[in-house]
């Protein structure tokens, strides 16, 4: 029955979007963020993904909306980063196992390249965040509910066989997303809704104690400490922070005390140093390859390994580190674009921001998207320090949408701009013709004055 509502609803959503494309990468969002054919195992296997992306990009190239594609900042580089994946798969030391790597990489920055482009209203900018916050939050909220249940006793993982389904894979993407639910929190007016929201964003942090993760857990703690630090309303932070974290922590076994104790004894974490020595694998690599580095995922071959270094080979295990992935596999090149992307992305909000403070008549919105943009990144980055999230699609959506916001705030600021210099183009307008009418209603009164004292000279 599941496998009957799930394709029904896809086939509606794909003839809708040949009308509508947007709907189409709506669904396209949708099914990446949730991948809800998990759940429907007979047309587990089928390539519904696919098809929804082909349905998407032909309804876009149909449509008129690719005639007002535009390369900004974010999509030159994004486009630059994939040729240049593009180039490192043309040379990586195994074609055939860096291949699907590479090409799930693309997929997800072509889908990246279309939310950039068709996100360029705030109804459509919204519907984007809600998919991100709904998609990542359904999976949180359960696994709040899991840690209730068991008093915490067991790891909260994510959807299995999805780059989240690793419990320090999903308590970073759920930590990732504490931004986004709170700026949906301060768009919306219904009081329910609102109060929807701050419950999700509370399980949403006991979701992340659950997953045991480390790495999970300092994400949490750096989104605390960024979002203290830039509000305004630090003691109420601390204070509701306090009043759910410290509950939370109490509730967890012993066990999650003591693991999450280890974070300042990591040198002597053997599945540290293990990543430690992938890490070093992964530098060496790209030293002996740093134009184009050794492709994809190609650290974890063992034979590769040896060749850089044969003893760190045998400790070795997945780099768990977005830098180290694309490092390894791209080389230095490849890194410094992956790099210059997030540098792109807080540019963007900055800018955002600058244009908010230098006019303040723009939309309220786009600034509090851009002020949360930023926190959701930070998080993301150093939680990725720790985990392969580098083809997740939810942060990639973020920095779509700060793309698309930056274009829509320099077009309200030239749209303000231009409103201003007409209303101050009518006022000297309208000064101008008081000034002529002032002149000529002076130049009858003299004219009248002249004719009445000719007249009486004359009598």
């Amino acid at each position: 029955m599941r496998d009957v509502i799930l394709i029904g609803f896809i086939a509606l959503c794909l003839a809708t979007a040949i009308r509508y494309p947007f709907a189409g990468l709506l669904t396209w969002a949708w099914f990446t963020i949730m991948t809800p054919h998990q759940a429907a195992f007979g047309v587990f296997g089928l390539p519904l993904n696919l098809i929804i992306a082909a349905v998407t990009i032909t309804a876009y190239v149909l449509s008129n909306e690719i005639s007002r594609f535009k390369v900004d900042a974010i999509t030159g580089l994004i486009l630059v980063f994939a040729g240049w994946l593009t180039l490192s798969q043309l040379f990586s030391l195994d074609p055939q196992n860096s291949e699907p790597y590479f090409e799930r990489m693309i997929k997800t920055l072509i889908f990246v390249l279309l939310c950039i482009q068709m996100a360029t209203d705030k109804l459509r900018f919204n519907a984007l965040v809600w998919i991100v916050v709904l998609g990542v939050g359904f999976f949180a909220a359960k696994g709040a509910a899991f840690t209730f249940a068991t008093f915490g006793a067991y790891r909260v993982q994510g959807l299995a066989q999805t780059v989240l389904e690793d419990n320090n894979h999903f308590g970073i993407a759920v930590a990732t997303i504490l931004p986004l639910i709170l700026y949906l929190r301060g768009q919306v007016s219904g009081l329910w809704l609102r109060r929807g929201l701050l419950a999700l964003f509370c399980l949403s942090i006991v979701a992340i104690i659950g997953t045991h993760s480390r790495g999970a857990f300092l994400a949490l703690l750096a989104f605390g400490g960024v979002f203290w630090w830039g509000s305004k309303y630090k003691v109420s932070i601390v204070a509701g922070l306090a009043l759910l974290m410290i509950p939370t922590i109490a509730f967890m076994p012993a066990k999650w005390t003591e693991r999450m104790s280890t974070i300042g004894e990591a040198t002597q974490d053997a599945s540290f140093m293990g990543r430690v020595d992938a890490w070093v694998i992964n530098t060496k690599l790209a030293q002996e390859n740093p134009f184009t580095g050794a492709g994809l995922r190609n650290s974890y071959q063992p034979d590769i390994a040896k060749e850089v270094d044969a003893k760190r080979a045998q400790s070795a295990k997945a780099a768990h580190s977005i830098y180290f992935e694309i490092l390894g596999g791209a080389g230095f090149v490849g890194l410094a674009f992956y790099l210059s992307i997030f540098a792109a992305a807080f540019i963007g909000a900055r800018r955002v921001l600058s244009a908010k403070a230098a006019a303040p008549a723009l939309a309220p919105w786009q600034s509090e998207f851009a002020r949360y943009a930023q926190i959701s990144l930070m998080v993301f980055m150093v939680g990725g320090a720790s985990t392969s999230m580098e083809m997740w699609d939810g942060y990639w959506i973020v920095i779509a949408l700060m793309a698309a916001l930056t274009r829509m705030s320099q077009t309200s600021a030239r749209t303000g701009a231009a409103l201003e210099q007409a209303r101050r183009t009518s006022w000297r307008q309208q000064q101008r013709i008081r000034g002529v009418m002032a002149r000529q209603t002076a130049s009858s009164l003299t004219a009248s004055a002249s004719q009445r004292l000719g007249r009486s000279d004359h009598y």
